[in-house]
């Protein structure tokens, strides 16, 4: 099994893009390629970026929803772009998020406690267990 890839890596969190796309939002209206480059930034995407594609369809789905909105910009030279801004509805969101990820840092808290105990529990019964030999009684 590869665990780089495995849920344990921590690396499939994804979820947790929606939060972070509404945060960057907060401070100002960002299009699409520069909230890549910003979250490439972060200490979740060290490894590996993150997916552009998934990143736009979470932008048009966070639209379609209403947290975010975002217009056409044609007025600069060059191609045009998409700025995103976050709404009402979006602010309410991410004061969620807070809630809930303070909430899931206890968690993951209590849950890094009980596996470590776990861990050094199985570790101390194995250096306990007798060795058996095959002799005969």
């Amino acid at each position: 099994m590869d665990f780089d890839q495995c849920a344990c890596s921590g690396k499939t969190l994804n979820r947790f893009v929606r939060p972070m796309i509404l945060a960057l939002l907060l401070e100002k209206p960002v299009h699409g390629y520069d909230l890549l480059r910003q979250l490439q930034k972060l200490k979740m995407f060290e490894e590996a970026p993150p997916d552009t594609s998934g990143v736009y369809k979470t932008l048009k789905t966070m639209t379609a929803e209403g947290l975010t909105v975002g217009e056409w910009d044609t007025a600069e030279a060059g191609p045009a772009r998409r700025p995103f801004t976050i709404t009402s509805k979006g602010r309410t969101c991410l004061l969620h998020w807070a809630e809930t990820l303070e909430r899931y840092q206890q968690e993951i808290l209590d849950l890094s406690v009980l596996v470590n105990a776990a861990i050094r529990g199985a570790e101390t019964n194995a250096a306990k267990k007798p060795v058996r030999r095959n002799h005969p009684v």
